[in-house]
């Protein structure tokens, strides 16, 4: 079991866990998540850390087939300028590793931006805490247990 896991389990939120086996060549966490499972790349969202000019660090959660929009993600943070954390800076906040950060249990409490296009979904998957590891859940329930809010984050125009 994941933090992550574990807390939806203590909450008693709906949710499903989805595993695969990951490769570790795999270029892109969340596409490969994707394919593997048989999912659009709509529906499995990313986790992103991206840290602030005063250092403070953000949670962007966006379907793994489009780009964070720094720009987008600062203006709804209330921030001048944001920028993609230093890995090891985001593993150390989350307590996950790259490629398997969740937006759930996370060691420390982050503000968590979800893009707005999962407002349209009954429910989306995200990493559960580990690489080949997803938790299928509703936005409500992730923008409950983060604390989260809505936000225009994503390009895509890929």
């Amino acid at each position: 079991m994941t933090p992550a896991i574990n807390l939806l389990q203590k909450q008693r939120i709906a949710h499903t866990v989805h595993s695969y086996n990951h490769d570790p060549r795999s270029a892109s966490y969340g596409l490969e998540a994707a394919e593997k499972l048989g999912l659009a790349p709509e529906r499995v969202f990313k986790t992103l850390l991206a840290c602030t000019e005063t250092g403070e660090l953000l949670v962007a959660v966006l379907p793994v087939h489009t780009q964070l929009n720094l720009k987008a993600l600062a203006s709804h943070a209330g921030v001048k300028k944001a920028e993609m954390a230093d890995p090891q800076q985001a593993q150390r906040a989350t307590g996950y590793l790259v490629g398997g950060i969740s937006a759930l249990a996370q060691k420390k409490k982050l503000r968590t931006f979800l893009d707005r296009s999962a407002e349209q979904l009954t429910t989306l998957h995200i990493s559960a805490g580990r690489r080949g590891l997803e938790v299928e859940l509703s936005a409500a329930d992730l923008l409950l247990l983060t604390q989260g809010q809505y936000a225009d984050i994503a390009n895509f125009d890929r």
